[in-house]
C-alpha cells in the first residue's frame, strides 16, 4: 500500500483518537465542575414575573402605546422594575440610563397628549417603536454611556456618540435603557470578563448565557427588555439566543452598518464576517427591528413580501459530519431537529431534504483563515485597546498570581493565535479559496427559495467554565459568518435538564425574509420562549 494511501488513514485514526481522548477529558471536567458547583451551593433561577406588561412584544408594546392603552413611561418603568429584580441574580447589566429614559418616555406620552400628535397611522410607518424602551451590548455605542468592550483598559471610555444601529433605532422612536455584558473584547463564547465578571443563565444560574452577546441574551430572556440589539462575528448573536431560549437574527452580510461598535473590524473581509442584529422573545419583532437596522438597505431583502411555508425548499443536517475536537450533538437537540422535519411533512406537506455537506467539517479552520489580519492587528494588540502588544507570558504569570487584568481565556486566545495560519500564506489562499467554494455550494442549493436547518449549537448551555475544555464547539455558527448568509436561531422548548435548545435557519443571500418566516412558524407550532419561573 502506498504512503499516499496511507497517510490519509492514518490521519483519520489519529483524529478519532483525539476524539475518544477529548470526549473523555469533556466527560471528567463536566463531572468536576458540577462537584464544585454543588459545594458552592444551590442553583437559582431568573425571579417570578409580577408584571404581565413584560409579556407583551415590542411590537404590541408600541402598538398600545401609540393608541394610548400604555404610557411609555409606565412601560419603561415596568422594565426598569425588572432590571433592579433580576440583576443582583442574573449579573446582565453594566450600566443603565433609567433618567434619561424616564425622561425621553415622559415626552413621548406629551407628545401624544397634545393637539399636534401624529396619528397612530403615521407613527406606526414613520417610528414604529415609539416610546419602546431596547438595550444592545457594550460594544455598540451610545452617546455618553461607556463603551468598555469588557476590557479593563476601557473601563474609563465614554462613546462620544450612537452608533448607526442605536441611530437608526432612536429614530424609530425607541428609547435606550442599559447596556448589557459581553466577554473580554467580544471574543469568546461565555460572558465574563475582569471589569465586570460573569453573567449567569436565568433558566439555571450555574450555566452561562453564551457570548459576546450574553448579557443581552440573558437579560432578554429574563423579561428585562423588550428588544435588544446584539453583534454577530462568529455566532455571538446566535449562541446567546439559544443558550437563553430566544429568537436571533444575524442579517446576510453588508445589510446593516457596522458603525459606532468597538472592537471595529481591521479590514473589508473582516466586516463582512460581522454582523448587527435584533434579539428577541418575540419573532414578530424580528422583521421589524431588521428593517428599521437595515435603512436604505432593506429594499434589498424584500421583508414585506409574503412568504408561503409550503413554497420554501427545506433541507439540513443534524450535525457538521465529524469535525474533530468538537462535541456531539445532543440527542434533545436532535429530537428537536426530528419534531420540526415532522411538522413540515405534517403541516406543509414538505418532505426535507437531508445534505451532507462535507466542508462544514472544516468550519473552524475556515472561520480562523477568513479571521486572520495583516499587519500584526492581532488578539495581543486588542487587549492593550490597540495600544501595543501585550507580552504573553508576563499576562499568564500575572493571571497565575491574580494580579492580571484578563480572563484566562483571552490569553489562551493570544496563543492559539500563534499557531493560526499567517495572513497572505498559500494555505491561507487555499482557505480562503474554499470558503468561497463552500459559498457557492449553499447558493447554489438554496437560491432564493431555500432553507438549511441546522443545529446552533451541540449541547444546551454548559456550565460555567466548560467551555475551557470544548472552544471549538461555535464552529456551529461561526461558518455562516464565512458565508455571509441570513441566520436566525429558533427556540424549540426546553431539554431534560430545563435549558433552552433549538435549531437556526440559514437562508440564501439577501433572503432574510425567508428565514423569519421559517422562525414565526416555528413559534406558532413550538410555543417559542419559555417563561425561565413561573408568573405570579
Amino acid at each position: 500500500m502506498s504512503s499516499r494511501t496511507k497517510n490519509p488513514k492514518m490521519m483519520q485514526n489519529k483524529g478519532q483518537m483525539l476524539n475518544v481522548i477529548h470526549r473523555l477529558l469533556e466527560f471528567i471536567v463536566r463531572q468536576i465542575i458540577k462537584l464544585i458547583a454543588v459545594i458552592k451551593g444551590p442553583a437559582d433561577r431568573a425571579p417570578p414575573i409580577k408584571d404581565i406588561t413584560l409579556l407583551n412584544s415590542a411590537t404590541i408594546l408600541a402598538l398600545r402605546i401609540r393608541n394610548k392603552q400604555l404610557t411609555s413611561e409606565s412601560v419603561v418603568q415596568s422594565y426598569i422594575d425588572r432590571i433592579k429584580e433580576i440583576q443582583p441574580v442574573l449579573n446582565c447589566v453594566v450600566e443603565d440610563r433609567f433618567e434619561d429614559a424616564l425622561k425621553e418616555a415622559r415626552e413621548c406620552d406629551e407628545l401624544l397628549r397634545s393637539e399636534n400628535a401624529p396619528s397612530p397611522e403615521v407613527l406606526a410607518e414613520e417610528k414604529p417603536f415609539f416610546g419602546v424602551p431596547f438595550t444592545t451590548k457594550d460594544c455598540i455605542g451610545i452617546a455618553n454611556m461607556k463603551q468598555t468592550a469588557g476590557l479593563v483598559a476601557r473601563k474609563n471610555i465614554v462613546a462620544e456618540r450612537d452608533a448607526e444601529a442605536i441611530r437608526l433605532m432612536r429614530a424609530a422612536g425607541a428609547i435606550p435603557l442599559a447596556t448589557t455584558n459581553v466577554s473580554e473584547l467580544a471574543m469568546w463564547w461565555e460572558t465574563s470578563n475582569c471589569l465586570y465578571g460573569t453573567t449567569k443563565n436565568p433558566y439555571n444560574t450555574r450555566h452561562i448565557v453564551g457570548g459576546s452577546s450574553g448579557g443581552e441574551g440573558c437579560i432578554q430572556a429574563a423579561a428585562g427588555s423588550p428588544v435588544g440589539i446584539g453583534s454577530d462575528i462568529g455566532g455571538s448573536i446566535r449562541m446567546p439566543s439559544f443558550f437563553n431560549g430566544i429568537f436571533g437574527h444575524k442579517p446576510s452580510k453588508g445589510i446593516v452598518s457596522n458603525d459606532g461598535q468597538y472592537p471595529s473590524t481591521h479590514s473589508e473581509d473582516q466586516d463582512q464576517l460581522l454582523a448587527i442584529g435584533p434579539m428577541c422573545r418575540h419573532a414578530q419583532d424580528l422583521k421589524p427591528t431588521l428593517k428599521v437596522l437595515a435603512n436604505k438597505n432593506a429594499h434589498m431583502l424584500n421583508l414585506d413580501k409574503n412568504v408561503n411555508i409550503s413554497e420554501i425548499e427545506f433541507y439540513y443536517m443534524e450535525e457538521d459530519g465529524g469535525q474533530y475536537l468538537t462535541s456531539p450533538v445532543d440527542l434533545d437537540i436532535k429530537r428537536a431537529m426530528k419534531d420540526v422535519i415532522r411538522y413540515l411533512q405534517q403541516e406543509h406537506n414538505i418532505k426535507a431534504t437531508k445534505l451532507n455537506i462535507k466542508k462544514m467539517k472544516k468550519s473552524i479552520t475556515l472561520w480562523t483563515a477568513n479571521m486572520t489580519c495583516k499587519d500584526e492587528k492581532d488578539f495581543s494588540y486588542e487587549l492593550t485597546n490597540r495600544k501595543g502588544h501585550i507580552t504573553i507570558w508576563w499576562e499568564v504569570l500575572k493571571w497565575m498570581l491574580f494580579m492580571s487584568n484578563h480572563t484566562i481565556i483571552a490569553l489562551f486566545t493570544v496563543m492559539f493565535e500563534r499557531f493560526a495560519v499567517t495572513y497572505g500564506s498559500e494555505k491561507h489562499t487555499q482557505l480562503i479559496q474554499e470558503s468561497k467554494e463552500l459559498c457557492q455550494e449553499f447558493q447554489n442549493t438554496l437560491g432564493d427559495k431555500g432553507v438549511f436547518l441546522y443545529p446552533t449549537h451541540p449541547t444546551a448551555a454548559p456550565m460555567h467554565y466548560e467551555p475551557l475544555i470544548k472552544p471549538f464547539n461555535f464552529s456551529y455558527t461561526a461558518i455562516f459568518n464565512v458565508l455571509g448568509l441570513p441566520a436566525t436561531t429558533c427556540p424549540l422548548g426546553l431539554n431534560r435538564q430545563g435549558l433552552p435548545i433549538g435549531i437556526q435557519v440559514i437562508g440564501g443571500l439577501y433572503q432574510d425574509r425567508l428565514t423569519i418566516a421559517v422562525a414565526e412558524a416555528l413559534e406558532r407550532r413550538f410555543g417559542g420562549w419559555v417563561l425561565p419561573n413561573e408568573v405570579l
